[in-house]
């Protein structure tokens, strides 16, 4: 029979290093644009024949307060939703959904039409559609 050193903390220590190697991602993520998050939507993206379709969960945010920009084959997109009414009583506070701005960056691939990306917005569902160009189109080479 072995012994087994026993370390009651390890997993402590171990949710440590993950947070602190998930925040020094985060950060160095961000190209020093300074945005603070409140919150941050459910994002889709899939990868079609001829475009990227990135769809966000963003229910309550109206498609006027929501930013969308291609800049250096990073598309960002950034929005606010405004706080719901508070429901008191008895002095407790109950606010389930996350309100504030949110701020999203995703690196493009090479080969996006930056001039065609378009977006719209259907029951607080946002979606952002990005070409591809014509010389990245997959094309099938018959063997002779």
């Amino acid at each position: 029979m072995s012994l087994v050193r026993h370390n009651p903390w390890s997993l402590i220590e171990q949710l440590q290093r993950d947070l602190s190697q998930h925040n020094v991602a985060a950060n160095s993520e961000d190209n020093g644009d300074v945005v603070t998050s409140n919150w941050a939507p459910a994002v889709d993206i899939k990868e079609e024949d001829k475009q990227y379709v990135l769809i966000a969960d963003i229910p309550g945010v109206d498609p006027k307060d929501i930013d969308i920009h291609m800049e250096n084959g990073m598309l960002s997109i950034r929005g606010e939703r405004d706080a719901q009414k508070k429901e008191e009583q008895d002095g407790f506070t109950r606010i389930e959904r996350a309100h504030g701005v949110f701020y999203r960056r995703f690196t493009m691939p090479d080969g996006v039409d930056p001039d065609g990306i378009t977006a719209s917005s259907d029951h607080g569902v946002l979606t952002v559609t990005i070409p591809k160009q014509e010389a990245v189109l997959a094309r099938k080479i018959e063997v002779q």
